[in-house]
């Protein structure tokens, strides 16, 4: 029997319980083995489910257990889980996790510390949910040099700024019904100022590129601003408006920024719509790859955890690394230039190419009411 834990009992942590209770014939014979859930983890107490009688609210218990193999990590928490991590890993304990707060600032660390004990710290729900993405750039375009992503990496910032297109909603009611249908937290902050997809960008791109990219050197704009006269405006042009991440090599620095873009009709990412991601990987061989679905959900995000358990627990793939870094690498996002969307008082256009410095210089006796870079 194959014991683990699962710390968090939120929506993804109780649907990774429901997959492996649901499909327990089909993993048992995927594993060898029985995977038996023998803690659930969570500062409150567990009832009305078939695995209540599970619940600790201590994660010492787990980690004294020497009976435990691996631990199922579903927070959205950066502390005390860094810790509880750690201290698994040094273990020798797995972890699996759809944390991208964590693996964003953390995962260079943590990578190290599981290559070191033979431990696995597996992360593909944290970026797509149930999107491969994480294995597909590591393994399946290993021989390629990753020159750039480009993705539209939260559904909902995708959802608000559908709505807004396809309905005419204003901002304040796109958003509300996002809430109202559960694809919106209370506090939607993380969502629709960029932050998440700013994490799952730094997770990406610490993958492609091999240094670890903290957050806070992401420029990042969320989606606060964007108002339905600059969607249809948009639209007049030929374009859409969405929330993009853009990483790009050029030569030895980054290039790296999370804001809303005008997107051509002629880029695969136009027809994303409603809580779908969409990320493009342009590959120096390969070219551009595209992986398309939706990137969060209870059960397609659990899926993606299940299956990253059974391979930790088989130990039949290998941990991903990179290299710790502060990410002096990364570039100021002002020195590279780009076409802008332009709205004034009377009038909306879209500039040649300019770096921003001389967009400032060109516009600086209009009154500028909304500034969106072309994609």
């Amino acid at each position: 029997m194959l014991n683990i834990a699962i710390i968090g009992f939120g929506n993804i942590g109780s649907g990774v319980a429901d997959v492996f209770l649901e499909n327990e014939s089909v993993i048992t014979k995927k594993t060898g083995d029985t995977v038996n859930i023998k803690y659930i983890v969570d500062i409150k107490e567990i009832k009305n489910h078939q695995l209540s009688d599970r619940y600790v609210n201590d994660f010492n218990i787990v980690l004294n257990d020497p009976d435990i193999s691996l631990v199922v990590e579903t927070t959205d928490k950066t502390h005390p889980i860094f810790e509880y991590t750690k201290a698994a890993l040094e273990k020798g304990i797995s972890v699996v996790t759809s944390n991208k707060a964590l693996v964003a600032a953390y995962g260079a660390e943590l990578l190290e510390i599981a290559a070191r004990t033979n431990a696995r710290y597996f992360f593909e729900a944290s970026v797509g949910g149930g999107i491969p993405i994480i294995r597909p750039i590591y393994n399946c375009l290993a021989a390629n040099k990753i020159n750039q992503i480009t993705a539209i990496l939260n559904g909902t910032t995708n959802f608000i700024l559908t709505k807004m297109s396809n309905e005419n909603w204003d901002f304040d009611k796109a958003l509300k019904t996002a809430q109202e249908l559960g694809f919106a937290e209370t506090d939607p902050s993380d969502d629709i100022d960029g932050k998440d997809t700013c994490r799952k960008i730094c997770i990406l791109s610490s993958l492609a590129f091999g240094k670890q990219l903290p957050p806070e050197k992401v420029h990042t704009d969320g989606i606060r601003d964007i108002t339905l006269e600059d969607i249809k405006n948009a639209e007049t042009l030929g374009y859409k408006i969405k929330l993009i991440a853009k990483s790009s090599q050029i030569n030895d620095s980054l290039y790296v920024i999370v804001a809303p873009m005008l997107v051509s009709r002629s880029s695969p990412l136009y027809n994303i719509d409603d809580v779908f991601n969409g990320i493009v990987v342009t590959g120096n061989a390969i070219g551009d790859v595209m992986f398309y679905g939706q990137g969060a959900g209870k059960l397609p995000t659990a899926s993606a955890v299940a299956a990253d358990v059974m391979d930790a627990l088989l130990k039949s793939t290998k941990n991903i690394t990179w290299d710790v870094s502060d990410g002096d690498y990364v570039s100021d996002y002002k020195s590279q230039p780009s076409k802008y969307y332009i709205r004034t008082d009377d009038k909306f256009f879209i500039t040649d190419e300019l770096f921003e410095c001389e967009l400032t210089e060109q516009t600086k006796e209009l009154n500028i009411l909304s500034k969106i870079k072309i994609l």
